[in-house]
């Protein structure tokens, strides 16, 4: 055989890449594959997309290839799903086949959020019955919201009206009502432990929602051996681990099977019940991380919309006055808001749930995965692929919201005034995978916010049209941006 020259190597290996570049473009490109752009080897469509803010882009790759389009990253292929159509299609229509989670960073071996299977099935169940027993949805875990109501209104006058940022009041608030459940009772604002696991909470949920959170996930073995502050978060995890380790002890210790307080001891009653039975997903792994999962969407998300929801108020005082005029028509000065007076109060449900459509604080939803080839909408979706049904495209829908880049509380009124629901209301997702917490959130929102209402005027020092009301973007979130607001007694 002839030894090749130098340009002749040259043009083979050229032309052996371009070929692998076409094979690889055009891997199961044909007719039942979704639409989406080329991948590259090895880094799939990274290089397409903006990893610091991939609300954005995708939705200009929903504006190219319409509400069903694939990804690749790395190895892992991503199905995003955009409009209320195709998530409803998707995740309650074809619920057994999209309805397993996709991968989550926080602990995706335990706990209720990040599982799936006999595992998932089972923490579900019994979280849902528990929460349920310790009064989700019924009076009692009414009145612990308006006890918690009233302590950051006492804490609010100790403002006396100067400017401060609402963060870490609302952030308390918020995360007192979990304690409440899971605890069994509530903290002091000040108290230093619980200031300690707040901050905690806080620097996972922000790495969370971070670039480098993303390239962990789809990009594994290249992180694992790149530096960054993605390496922190299994000792961020930990850290919590250890401290609910701590108080699980503290209850073991002080258990009475007969009269459970709270989330812990029930769990711990049902670890006993399941005694040697070596399949048993009751045990201490399965409750630390559930409890972990129970605050951070218990604290997070929450506290989050009601920070934005003040914005939006002090953006628009009109609105804000139109909300009071109905919290004095309705409830009075005398009594606290209760869930009962929300029938009577159209104009303020319709803000509510407009806070929340335009918050739109997890534009991205949780991801899930495809359990088996499956066809959907003429396309085939193999096993194993990642799935974004991408919240903020049903959110922001033009065809259920007339005006969904502007706040408009008249998205959910009708045109008597009456309270409206859209289909299109999603911020809880849907299908098998539907926030747990979905009813407690509810009630937190309506409470806190028509108690602060009803006891404050909010104020600002700054020109009120010049707020900027428009997000800070995440990789994984949206956030309003930083402010200060003064509140005065009525």
């Amino acid at each position: 055989m002839v030894p090749l020259g130098v340009p002749a190597l040259a043009l083979l290996a050229c032309a052996s890449l371009l070929l692998l570049l076409l094979l690889w473009s055009g891997q199961g490109r044909n007719g039942t594959r979704p639409p989406g752009p080329a991948p590259l080897p090895l880094l799939g469509n990274l290089l397409q997309i903006d990893v610091r803010n991939l609300a954005a882009s995708f939705q200009k790759l929903q504006e190219k290839y319409g509400p069903v389009f694939m990804l690749q990253l790395g190895s892992q292929q991503i199905l995003v799903l955009s409009g209320y159509e195709a998530v409803k299609e998707a995740l309650v229509d074809h619920a057994e086949a999209f309805g397993a989670r996709g991968p989550v960073q926080i602990s995706r071996e335990y706990g209720v959020v990040a599982t799936n299977g006999e595992r998932w099935k089972q923490l579900r169940r019994f979280s849902i019955s528990t929460l349920r027993n310790l009064g989700m949805g019924k009076r009692s875990i009414e009145e612990r919201i308006q006890e918690e109501a009233r302590c950051l209104v006492a804490a609010l006058h100790k403002t006396e009206g100067h400017p401060f940022d609402p963060t870490r009041q609302l952030s308390h608030t918020v995360s007192n009502v979990i304690c409440s459940v899971v605890f069994g009772h509530r903290f002091e604002y000040d108290d230093k432990a619980f200031i300690d696991l707040l901050s905690l909470l806080r620097k996972t949920i922000q790495l969370v929602l971070s670039p480098w959170a993303q390239l962990r996930t789809f990009f594994p073995g290249l992180m694992k051996v790149l530096p960054g502050p993605h390496h922190k978060m299994s000792s961020y995890v930990n850290q919590f681990l250890g401290v609910m380790a701590e108080e699980i002890q503290r209850h073991r210790e002080s258990l009475d099977p007969n009269c459970p307080r709270d989330f812990i001891d029930c769990f711990l009653i049902k670890m006993e019940q399941e005694g040697e039975n070596l399949a048993s997903e009751f045990h201490q792994k399965n409750l630390t991380v559930t409890i972990l999962n129970l605050f951070i969407a218990g604290t997070e998300t929450v506290s989050t919309t009601l920070r934005y929801g003040l914005l939006l108020l002090l953006r628009y005082p009109d609105i804000e006055a139109k909300v009071q005029e109905e919290i004095d028509r309705v409830v009075g000065k005398n009594r606290s808001p209760c869930m009962e007076d929300r029938n009577q109060m159209p104009f303020t449900a319709a803000v509510v749930h407009e806070i929340q459509r335009f918050a739109d604080v997890v534009p991205l939803g949780l991801p899930h995965f495809v359990t088996a080839d499956t066809e959907f909408r003429g396309f085939t979706i193999p096993q194993g692929t990642v799935v974004f049904p991408f919240l903020s495209s049903v959110l922001n829908s033009p065809q259920h919201f007339e005006t969904p880049k502007k706040f408009n509380p008249g998205h959910f009124l009708d045109e008597n005034g009456a309270f409206k629901k859209s289909e299109a209301f999603l911020p809880f997702s849907a299908g098998k995978r539907v926030c747990l917490g979905e009813g407690l959130a509810r009630m937190e929102l309506f409470l806190f916010l028509t108690t602060l209402l009803q006891n404050f005027r909010l104020k600002t020092l700054q020109d009120r049209k010049e707020i900027d009301i428009s997000p800070e973007m995440y990789s994984g979130g949206k956030r309003p941006r930083p402010y200060q607001l003064c509140v005065v007694p009525r």
